[in-house]
């Protein structure tokens, strides 16, 4: 395997991800400090970044660039007060249920989203019960030229499921969060559990919700009656399942009959199967309701 000074490349090493199949990469680096990220980016500037792999599905023939896999970058530091400094590939759960134990609040609202915490302040993870964009205080990254980026909470473009934060490489993210009663947390931490572990298919091998909410352009409605006016923002499962789509097969891989935004591979199913699922559950709510869906899911495909 070539090295640079201790840095180690794996060639054709499998990546992990939540959906469990698709393809490898041709050179992966284990990230464990900022000089690693340098040395990864002098190698290839293109490089991809390899969080939790919560939300990635990596098509069947891999990729060629170099994957950053930043697992053995997670260390966490709690300051005095509220402050919480968390590397970028520290475990998002791992990071709720410490921030809670501590009686520190403002994360327990994302407990079930899997991310890494660098991956989930550049989707700006969140849901129903928040998103971590309003606890971040400031990003620390690296650009694709090497050179330290600090950006400021207010200088951050945060939005619905972006950030604009995509072409950095996240070192660290800083939290404000507030004192509160710690049993209170765990209390509200096992709450949100329960309320998702009832609507959505948690044990199944897929990266949570497929598609982003999509902002209507036009009213829609079926013969059900109205789904939304235009510009609101409606579930993405809902128009899913107002399609006619849970259960819908592509192979392999369908469309979860519990949550219609989940769709779940089944054991020895390929990427490309859930890949071709994804462009026919596009297709077909385009062609029952004029929406157009926007993958929350990200696609590694080789170039």
């Amino acid at each position: 395997m070539p090295t640079t000074a201790a840095m180690t490349i794996q060639k054709n090493a499998p990546i992990p991800t939540w959906f469990g199949i698709g393809g490898r990469a041709d050179r992966l680096l284990a990230v464990r400090s900022d000089d690693d990220i340098r040395r990864g980016l002098e190698i290839d500037r293109a490089a991809l970044v390899l969080g939790d792999g919560a939300n990635l599905l990596v098509d069947d023939a891999g990729v060629g660039e170099l994957v950053l896999a930043m697992e053995g970058y997670c260390g966490v530091e709690f300051a005095d007060g509220s402050g919480v400094v968390a590397q970028a590939g520290a475990d998002l759960s791992k990071l709720i249920h410490e921030t809670a134990r501590r009686g520190l609040a403002g994360l327990e609202g994302l407990i079930g989203i899997p991310a890494s915490v660098g991956g989930a302040a550049v989707m700006n993870a969140g849901g129903k019960f928040g998103q971590i964009a309003d606890v971040i205080r400031r990003v620390h990254a690296i650009s694709r030229g090497g050179s330290e980026v600090t950006l400021e909470r207010r200088d951050i473009h945060y939005g619905y499921r972006r950030s604009g934060l995509n072409d950095l490489v996240i070192r660290r993210v800083e939290f404000g969060l507030m004192p509160e009663d710690p049993g209170s947390l765990r209390a509200r931490v096992k709450d949100v559990m329960a309320y998702k572990k009832g609507s959505q298919p948690l044990a199944a091998s897929s990266a949570g919700c497929c598609f982003k909410n999509p902002t209507l352009r036009q009213d829609v409605r079926d013969e059900r009656g109205e789904i939304g006016r235009a510009g609101e923002r409606v579930s993405a499962g809902m128009l899913i399942d107002r399609a006619g789509l849970k259960g819908l097969r592509v192979r392999g891989a369908v469309v979860s009959e519990r949550h219609a935004n989940f769709l779940v591979p089944d054991k020895g199913a390929a990427a490309r199967d859930v890949i071709d699922l994804m462009e026919q559950v596009e297709r077909r709510v385009l062609d029952r309701f004029g929406v157009v869906l926007e993958r929350e899911v990200v696609v590694w495909r080789r170039k």
